[in-house]
C-alpha cells in the first residue's frame, strides 16, 4: 500500500485530495492545524469506506516543529502500516489573502511566505529521510502566478516560487528516483479567502472555457491520479487543472 502525506487535509482541496488518495488504495496521514474535528471527521469518512487514514497535528508556518512532527510521522508509519517510510508528499496547506500591494503589511508577507514557501521547503527537507525511494512530491501552486490579479501579489509571487523550488525538487532528487511536480489550480469553490460571492463566481465561471469554477473533487481527483502509476513519467512539471481559465 503506498502512502501519502497531505497537509492541510482537514478542509477543501486537501480534504478531497485524502478522499480521492483512500479510495485508489492509499493510505492517508493528513495534517491539520486548527479544526482536529474536521480532520477526524474526513478520517472517519475515510475508513467508514475501508480505508486507512491517520490525523496529525501540523502548524506549516512553524518550522521549528517540523522535527517533531517527522518523529509522530514516523510513530504513526510504524504503527499503521508497520512501515518506516512513506511514498508521497501533498504540500498543500495555506490560506488565501487579498490586499493591494500598497496596503500589504510585513506582518502579512511574512506570514504568506512562511506557510507558502519556506514552510514547503523545510517541511519537505525535514521529512526527505522517510520518503521511499521512486516516492512522489506534488506541491499545491495557482494559477495566480500565470494571470495577473489584483489583490494577491504576495500570495501568488510565493506561489510562483513553489513551481520553481518544484523543478529543483526534481533535480535534486533524481537520483532517488523521486518525482516532483506541482498543480495550479484556478478558481475553487472553497473557503479560501472567505470563499466566493455568486458575482464573483459569475466572473470567474465568464473568464474559463469550461464555463464554471472548480470543484475541490477537481483538484483531488487530479492529484490522486499524478500520484499513481499511470503518471509515473510525469516529472519536473507546473500542470494548470483550472478548466482553461484566461487563454
Amino acid at each position: 500500500m503506498s502512502i501519502v502525506i497531505i497537509t492541510g487535509g482537514s478542509r477543501g482541496l486537501g480534504a478531497s485530495t485524502a478522499i480521492q488518495c483512500a479510495a485508489r488504495g492509499m493510505g492517508v496521514i493528513l495534517t491539520y492545524n486548527s479544526n482536529p474535528d474536521a480532520a477526524n471527521a474526513i478520517v472517519a469518512e475515510i475508513e467508514e469506506e475501508c480505508g486507512k487514514a491517520v490525523a496529525l497535528h501540523l502548524d506549516v508556518a512553524d518550522s521549528a516543529s517540523f522535527s517533531a512532527f517527522r518523529d509522530q510521522v514516523r510513530d504513526a508509519l510504524q504503527t499503521h502500516w508497520h512501515r518506516h517510510d512513506f511514498d508521497a508528499l501533498v504540500n498543500n496547506a495555506g490560506y488565501g489573502f487579498y490586499s493591494p500591494i500598497a496596503t500589504v503589511t510585513e506582518e502579512e508577507f511574512d506570514g504568506l511566505f512562511r506557510v507558502h514557501l519556506k514552510g514547503p521547503f523545510f517541511l519537505t527537507q525535514t521529512l526527505l529521510p522517510l520518503i521511499a525511494d521512486g516516492g512522489h512530491i506534488v506541491n499545491v501552486a495557482s494559477a495566480t502566478s500565470r494571470v495577473a490579479t489584483a489583490g494577491v501579489a504576495p500570495y501568488a509571487s510565493f506561489k510562483g516560487g513553489l513551481e520553481v523550488l518544484t523543478r529543483y525538487m526534481a533535480k535534486e532528487f533524481g537520483d532517488r528516483r523521486i518525482r516532483a511536480n506541482s498543480i495550479a489550480p484556478g478558481a475553487i469553490k472553497t473557503e479560501l479567502g472567505g470563499g466566493l460571492n455568486d458575482e464573483f463566481e459569475a466572473l470567474l465561471a465568464s473568464q474559463t472555457a469550461l464555463g464554471r469554477v472548480g470543484e475541490p473533487d477537481d483538484i483531488g481527483r487530479m492529484i490522486a491520479s499524478l500520484l499513481s502509476d499511470d503518471n509515473r513519467w510525469v516529472n519536473a512539471q507546473n500542470i494548470e487543472v483550472a478548466g482553461g481559465y484566461i487563454i
